[in-house]
């Protein structure tokens, strides 16, 4: 590899001397390197052009800034972990150094994920995890769903969303929403504290159009990964069907990896154990 990205974690101290540290480290060995924080998208993506991988250095928080940074040009990421859950992320911290040079010899396999992309008005936005609508009070609101055209529903919630298979272990899990293999291209449709109508999930193949409207006269958000957010007003749809775009995630653990990991991620215990 000639270039590499790293995107960190703004705020973590940690996060910031590490990617120090891994800029150094790539270029006595004469490996080109640029490094941002993971939070300026607008300026990060001018500089992924001719880069062969993303370090990210942060949790699961900061691979979604990354995911998107580099989704038009799909330049996989090594997710580094320093928080706490580390669902995608792929080593810890204190390790990567060890692992780096392997890495950089072609070491490793790639996992392609699905995005979603959503539309509104004249906007287009990617999200890694989920896109969702919620309510801007404590208050329920009504949303009503389109799949492919028909309507299905007209939910009375907090919200709605619209997950992939990354972010079925996410907000949509915490919903009541069904896991899903993260290779999947599934979609998962899960309202948030249903009130009235239908309150199961639906798992919708990889190819339905999902349109999400606002009713008169109420207040909701548009949700990117939890990090980007867009008042809608009422009567605005929102489409929202898989991205074009993937996310690509350099991994050095067996293809397995992700049983072992959701066993120990949700607090499960084994037998015997």
């Amino acid at each position: 590899m000639k270039r590499i990205g790293i995107l960190y974690h703004p705020l973590r101290e940690k996060a910031r001397d590490l990617s120090q540290r891994l800029e150094e480290f790539l270029s006595s060995r004469g490996v080109s390197s640029w490094r941002c924080s993971a939070w300026d998208e607008d300026k990060a993506k001018p500089q992924v052009a001719g880069t062969e991988l993303i370090l990210s250095i942060g949790g699961d928080g900061t691979i979604l800034h990354s995911a998107r940074i580099v989704a038009s040009l799909s330049v996989p990421i090594l997710g580094i972990n320093l928080g706490r859950l580390g669902f995608i992320t792929e080593i810890d911290g204190d390790e990567v150094l060890s692992h780096l040079p392997g890495l950089l010899k072609g070491k490793g396999w790639i996992e392609e994920r699905a995005m979603l992309e959503a539309q509104v008005a004249d906007k287009t936005f990617h999200a890694l995890n989920d896109i969702v609508l919620h309510s801007v009070a404590v208050r329920l609101v009504n949303i009503e769903a389109k799949i492919d055209g028909t309507v299905l529903t007209t939910y009375r919630a907090d919200g709605v969303i619209v997950a992939t298979a990354t972010g079925s272990t996410s907000y949509s899990l915490a919903s009541g929403g069904p896991i899903l293999h993260p290779q999947s291209k599934e979609i998962v449709l899960q309202p948030i504290s249903c009130h009235l109508g239908l309150s199961h999930a639906l798992v919708l193949p990889p190819q339905s159009t999902v349109d999400l409207k606002v009713a008169r006269r109420e207040k909701v958000l548009l949700s990117i990964d939890g990090q980007v957010e867009l008042p809608l007003s009422d009567g605005q749809t929102v489409r929202v069907k898989l991205s074009p775009h993937t996310a690509r995630f350099l991994r050095i653990h067996e293809p397995t990896y992700f049983y072992g990991s959701l066993w120990q991620k949700l607090g499960g215990r084994r037998n015997g154990s």
